[in-house]
């Protein structure tokens, strides 16, 4: 039996990051002061609407009709700089936490504005990553800060935001590299609220000077009025995920290029039929993760004892759901694996004419540090198509 696989990757070269989760520098909102208005009518009583001062000071600025592009500039270090911080908190193992079965030590990074100081209090704004990242991959670290970082910096040295706390926190779980596996990421997402509740919230807002008395329930929950919450992509999933069970601890919300998975064993397309997921693991999954698996109603399937076996994969697809053809449209790790194991049939590519200098742009084909080295792949072209707005689309066959 012949198994047909597809690579369709979109080569969208865009300006800033391109990674799931470091392209929020793509545009960045203007915010203009809130004035106070006043509405006198005509009839026989005069309505006055008034925007109060405890108001006024919850808002930074309202939306503006258009978004602003980054000003030159503003990738750089700026004079007056903010400071990264690393915050520990201690917390429990997702699956299981009901439980409290497995305790887990994690870490999220928190911005510090320039000037920062005890004696004023801050608004809070958590800032989801998306896929493929993790708590460093927004702004970086202390020691090695991203452009967005800079970003931030400026634009509050030019009073385009008022000066604000963002804690960088992670919905990975046991392992960093959680959040690269798409069904595993929609599952802590719905679950990354138990933690953001009751163990970072309080973490950051007992060590930090923010608007909550205290972090009991009821303390966070008379500040909801100074926090925000917002994410790209999966950090958009993240961001419906805390709206859904954090509505009471959080006024403000910034999804991002991803809407609210309405299930975790399915996934839905406008306008295409219900699709089911299909967890594919090795031998090495913890008994919990099966068992919330089995909870929830998700198929699985094992393709290796340690490290995923490609041929294995593609002979229970299609033993098992009669899976005939097969399109990868994964990251480069995943892309790769297929490739070096010569289970490529087709690379299909679409091209925009669109330029990025990002030495972090993500590559089409990458290979994990674990797998060994093997001959570059060569293809030869099948079709090349113009399509609308000036891009390309090519299909190739493997020589």
């Amino acid at each position: 039996m012949k198994k047909t696989v597809f690579i369709v990757m979109a080569a969208l070269l865009l300006l800033g990051m391109t990674a799931c989760g470091n392209s929020m520098e793509q545009q960045l909102s203007q915010t203009e002061n809130i004035e106070q208005e006043q509405t006198v009518t005509e009839n026989t009583q005069t309505e006055i609407d008034t925007v109060d001062d405890e108001q006024r000071n919850n808002l930074s600025g309202t939306i503006p009709d258009e978004l602003e592009y980054i000003p030159d500039g503003y990738r750089s270090p700026s004079e007056h700089s903010g400071t990264l911080e690393k915050l520990t908190y201690q917390t429990w193992e997702s699956f299981s936490y009901e439980d409290h079965a497995q305790e887990l030590t994690k870490e999220a990074w928190v911005y510090l504005p320039y000037g920062y100081s005890e004696e004023q209090k801050y608004n809070v704004f958590y800032l989801s990553h998306g896929g493929w990242s993790n708590e460093t991959s927004l702004m970086g670290t202390d020691e090695a800060p991203h452009s967005f970082k800079y970003v931030i910096d400026h634009a509050i040295e030019d009073g385009k935001i008022q000066p604000l706390i963002i804690v960088l926190p992670t919905y990975n779980n046991t392992s960093g590299e959680d959040s690269g596996n798409y069904s595993l990421a929609l599952q802590l997402t719905d679950q990354f609220h138990n933690e953001l509740l009751n163990y970072l919230v309080p973490a950051v807002e007992s060590k930090y000077s923010t608007y909550a008395e205290d972090t009991t329930s009821d303390g966070l929950i008379a500040a909801r009025d100074h926090r925000g919450f917002g994410g790209f992509s999966m950090g958009s999933v993240n961001t419906w995920c805390t709206f859904r069970y954090g509505l009471g601890y959080f006024r403000y919300f910034m999804p991002m290029s991803g809407g609210p998975a309405a299930s975790v064993e399915t996934i839905e397309k406008k306008g295409r039929a219900k699709a089911h997921i299909v967890e594919v693991l090795t031998e090495a999954v913890h008994i919990d993760y099966l068992a919330y698996l089995r909870k929830k109603e998700i198929s699985y399937i094992f393709a290796g004892k340690d490290t995923l076996d490609c041929w294995i994969l593609l002979e229970k697809l299609y033993r098992l759901f009669s899976i005939e053809r097969l399109m990868i449209a994964g990251g480069g790790l995943m892309n790769w694996s297929f490739v070096q194991e010569d289970l490529l049939d087709e690379l299909s590519i679409v091209m925009a004419p669109v330029a990025d200098g990002s030495t972090r742009a993500v590559s089409i084909f990458e290979k994990a540090d674990f797998l060994p080295a093997r001959s570059p792949a060569v293809f030869k072209l099948k079709e090349a198509k113009t399509l609308d707005g000036d891009t390309l689309w090519l299909r190739y066959t493997r020589r």
